[in-house]
């Protein structure tokens, strides 16, 4: 149930990190670079919820707090969570 719900999951990071991409291929701004780095923030966290469930790379040790998985996780999620959004408003405001 866990890999189905990483899984769906995967559907909407990839469109957002794939309408960063082309975006930043267009227009190469700080916007754009912001929301890409943002977007891959956001793919490495669906990612290491893919890995812990399918239980790959143990030397992470997946799921317990003050492991290498957790914090990888962590910061990805605040950087994505961060840079995306602020990427996006840049890129509003320039729009105009």
């Amino acid at each position: 149930m866990e890999l189905i719900k990483a899984l769906v999951a995967l559907v909407p990071v990839s469109m957002l990190l794939s309408g960063s991409l082309i975006l930043f291929a267009r227009r190469k701004t700080v916007g754009s670079c912001l929301q890409l780095l943002g977007g891959v923030g956001l793919a490495i966290v669906v990612l290491t919820h893919v890995a812990e469930t399918l239980g790959l790379f143990p030397c992470m040790r997946w799921g317990f707090k003050d492991s290498p998985g957790h914090y990888l996780d962590l910061l990805s999620a605040v950087l994505g969570l961060t840079l995306f959004p602020t990427g996006y408003f840049i890129h509003a405001l320039k729009s105009n």
